[in-house]
């Protein structure tokens, strides 16, 4: 459990820095982007606003391109995040053996499936472990972008 907070943490952690590329792509201050990041109440959708603003005509190349290839790298990571902030969580009696339980209904042709459980293994564990890794890394990007683009901060 102590594993997905800090999954958890690092990610917020991460995705708090859009406010900075919001910022900086939209030509606002920080105090509107963070209103603007606010408002914006997923991530989907607050990763699609900078992927937009980036698209603009008047975001040069190399920025459009890191913006991008960071907004990439960002949504990839969400998958696992998201699988482990929005379960159910399962264990054993003696507490030692955990699974997960998915909040997702599946409408089949001729039926609906919802909860599929998949046990925290080791390999499981592998996968959060090199997640809080990318999504670190996400950050040092993100940081160098604002950085080599003069953004508000």
């Amino acid at each position: 459990m102590l594993l997905v907070g800090q999954l958890n943490y690092t990610w917020t952690n991460t995705e708090s820095l859009l406010i900075y590329l919001i910022a900086g792509l939209a030509k606002v201050d920080k105090e509107t982007a963070i209103i603007i990041f606010l408002t914006l109440n997923t991530t989907r959708a607050r990763i699609e606003l900078v992927e937009r603003l980036a698209k603009m005509p008047k975001t040069l190349a190399p920025c459009r391109q890191a913006v991008l290839t960071v907004t990439d790298k960002l949504t990839r990571q969400a998958k696992l995040r998201n699988k482990y902030s929005h379960c159910i969580y399962s264990f054993d009696e003696t507490g030692n053996h955990a699974s997960t339980q998915l909040m997702r209904i599946v409408d089949g042709k001729d039926e609906v499936r919802y909860g599929k459980i998949e046990e925290i293994d080791e390999k499981e564990i592998n996968k959060i472990h090199d997640s809080i890794e990318s999504i670190r890394d996400i950050n040092k990007d993100i940081w160098s972008i604002v950085e080599e683009n003069s953004f508000p901060r």
